[in-house]
């Protein structure tokens, strides 16, 4: 077996056995444009550097080995830029930073877990989000206000999601959203933890701004943030498997990402400060959620499009619960 050189819980290197060196990230928004060759462990996503040669030899391995993992790190500092935004979408604004409200139309312990989740996303350098009264005069419909995002929590039945974000877009500005977090399976003993609450409502929230996900593996090393699928959001050790970090709050790959995002231009107008209008719902059922557009990690993960005509979509994130461990 090639030997394995560990930088990071994010990073290893290899070597290949053909004079390359492997770098294998974690980081699914690494954007390496160099040939992937081989894997190395669980979860990791090789990319080989072809321009490095090895002279592997028993007088000058050692040097070599700590020269080529040196530079392997260098560059991946360079490279491994934030680029998990959700297309071009984002909330148009005249100046940063600015505020998206979030309509609390939640019960039980949602309340505390949508505040931290605000403070969290709060800590943004490009916008700050309030917590205001809800909105949507329906919980389980949870229809959208114009100018800010509705979160809502109820029994949405056994449909086999988790949570769902969806946004409004005109063109690529985002008029609206609303964050849907299913009770039905968070009455379960496989959900029913702070953890799993906290990832789930971070993650929804985070969409809403235009983020996508850092990375959509569910049992691979958690790169502690929110917008990195896992299986155990609080970390640690599960079934035997070191999860690392927890995933219940944003990075700063999410923090660096939102400002790529609303630094590159201001708008001319503000979607989040509209006349406030109730209106559409995204729906509890995948046959409202428009035509699917990407898949991931055999069906737990999708993303959904719905055209609703001149210039005007609505898309919807979608976070399957696990149907085995739900008791399904």
């Amino acid at each position: 077996m090639p030997p394995i050189w560990r930088v990071s819980p994010n990073l290893a290197l290899t070597y290949d056995g053909r004079g390359n060196i492997v770098v294998a990230s974690t980081m699914s928004c690494s954007p390496f444009p160099w040939e992937t060759t081989l894997g190395i462990g669980l979860g990791y996503k090789p990319y080989t550097l072809k321009g490095i040669r090895l002279m592997v030899t028993s007088s000058r391995r050692r040097t070599l080995i700590v020269a080529v993992v040196l530079t392997a790190v260098a560059i991946f500092a360079v490279v491994a830029y934030a680029n998990h935004s959700w297309g071009n979408y984002h909330w148009a604004r005249t100046s940063n930073p600015f505020t998206v409200k979030l309509g609390d139309n939640t019960t039980g312990p949602w309340p505390a877990h949508l505040s931290l989740a605000s403070s969290d996303w709060t800590l943004s350098t490009v916008l700050d989000t309030t917590i205001v009264a809800g909105g949507t005069g329906g919980a389980r419909r949870c229809p959208a206000t114009l100018g800010r995002v509705e979160v809502c929590n109820a029994k949405y039945g056994q449909n086999g999601w988790l949570g769902i974000a969806s946004i409004w877009a005109n063109g690529d500005h985002i008029t609206q959203g609303t964050v849907k977090l299913n009770d039905t399976y968070f009455n379960m003993a496989q959900y029913n933890t702070s953890a799993w609450r906290q990832f789930v409502a971070c993650q929804e929230v985070g969409h809403t701004f235009g983020l996508d996900h850092q990375d959509t593996v569910f049992n691979n090393y958690n790169l502690g943030t929110c917008m990195d699928y896992t299986n155990a959001p609080a970390g640690g050790i599960v079934n035997g498997f070191d999860y690392g970090p927890s995933n219940e709050h944003p990075n700063t790959h999410d923090y660096d990402e939102l400002g790529l995002i609303y630094n590159s231009h201001l708008d001319s107008t503000n979607t989040s400060f509209q006349t406030i209008g109730r209106g559409a719902a995204a729906g509890n059922d995948s046959s409202e959620w428009g035509r699917l557009v990407r898949t991931t990690n055999e069906g737990r993960t999708a993303l959904f499009e719905r055209d609703l005509g001149n210039g005007n979509k609505m898309f919807t994130f979608v976070i399957w619960a696990d149907q085995a461990e739900a008791g399904e």
